[in-house]
């Protein structure tokens, strides 16, 4: 299923500049006219993301000669949801290290964009910066080096003298995750896209139970209940999208994916400049409004929440805990969003109602699981 406009309504920005980058141990000057872009690849746990995102970068090098960056969110991030010793982190928390790898993201652009070299952003934590420069430099896209006596990270030249795109791969079961990847794409005017690998819940709960630590059923049950694939009617920013069929034909698929691809890198997003006053004008309209428009979608989330506890046959007096749990879950968020506290909502910014909504049914999900599990 494609879905996505032939880059209609997109607009074209050039990219060029100097660039000093290392190549063996001296620097040289490279011009940086190469195109640089970002996909999301996205789907359920073991929909095979992993698989075809090293397929795609391979034959990407081979056939295209780009050079091509897999950053796989399983490789550099906890897992999302507690196990039962409790020792993994809660959902905001993960949020919090899903935002900092965004962060790291945005240091290698900078440097791909401005030239120079990556260190640790400040606040960093160490164990995910340290992973995050491990998939680069595994992938021959950086290596390590010492100036006056600093460490540091420097660009290969492979980076900077050929198209770049780096592939995402991840769940982004929520737009809300995926949106913030565009706007770090809009911000530098990059090429972006997205993968959207569809596949039958049968078949990913099948090779989830083959793994080696598989993931409990109940949570990919769970996830594609709530998984929002991409919709480009609704989302304008979503238009340039591919729905991948896990049993489409491989030859098929490479043609329109790569031409996704291209499409990207040839009609890199316009970046919106910077309007500090009329930004703050709409926040605080935005706060005015949503505070009302929260309340009410997480009233009625959590009465959709405690129907399907009922049909579950919960006992009585869990469903009573459960909506207690719950209702002070509410009550904490919108007075997080009242106060412009971070014990919940870890955006710099979060005046978008969906944000909200998402992270309430993450700390929802881990609520309502310790009662499901129960009648199992």
């Amino acid at each position: 299923m494609r879905m996505r406009s032939g880059g209609k309504g997109l607009f074209s920005a050039g990219r060029s500049g100097g660039m000093k980058t290392a190549a063996g141990s001296g620097e040289v000057t490279v011009d940086r006219r190469s195109k640089l872009g970002l996909c999301v690849l996205c789907g359920l746990p073991a929909a095979g993301k992993s698989t075809f995102a090293r397929a795609l970068a391979l034959r990407l090098r081979q056939e295209r000669d780009w050079a091509v960056g897999v950053l796989s969110y399983d490789d550099m991030l906890p897992p999302a949801l507690p196990d039962g010793a409790g020792t993994q982190p809660r959902p905001s928390q993960w949020k919090m290290f899903r935002q900092e790898l965004l962060k790291h993201l945005e240091c290698f652009l900078v440097a791909v964009i401005g030239g120079g070299q990556m260190s640790a952003p400040p606040n960093s934590t160490e164990a995910v910066w340290e992973d995050f420069i491990t998939c680069l430099k595994k992938q021959d896209l950086i290596f390590s080096a010492a100036l006056e006596a600093q460490p540091c990270h420097l660009l290969a030249k492979t980076v900077v003298s050929r198209p770049l795109f780096l592939v995402l791969d991840d769940n982004f079961y929520y737009q809300s995750m995926r949106y913030e990847v565009y706007q770090l794409a809009r911000k530098y005017s990059l090429g972006f896209c997205q993968l959207f690998l569809d596949c039958p819940l049968e078949t990913c709960l099948l090779r989830n139970g083959q793994r080696p630590q598989p993931l409990p059923n109940e949570t990919i049950h769970l996830m594609e209940r709530k998984i929002e694939k991409p919709n480009p009617e609704k989302n304008s920013w979503e238009h340039n999208s591919l729905m991948i069929q896990s049993t489409a034909c491989p030859v098929e698929a490479s043609l329109e994916v790569t031409d996704l691809l291209l499409t990207a890198l040839e009609n890199p997003i316009k970046c919106v400049e910077d309007n500090t006053e009329q930004k703050e004008t709409d926040r605080i309209i935005c706060s005015t409004n949503i505070l009302h428009k929260a309340d009410e979608t997480l009233r009625r989330t959590i009465s959709q929440t405690m129907k399907e506890a009922k049909d579950e046959q919960i006992p009585l007096n869990n469903l009573k805990r459960l909506a207690e749990e719950l209702n002070r879950l509410k009550a904490d968020f919108l007075e997080d969003l009242r106060q412009g506290n971070r014990k919940y909502l870890c955006f710099q910014q979060t005046t978008d109602l969906s944000d909200v909504i998402s992270s309430f049914c993450d700390e929802r999900d881990t609520v309502v699981q310790k009662y499901f599990s129960k009648q199992h």
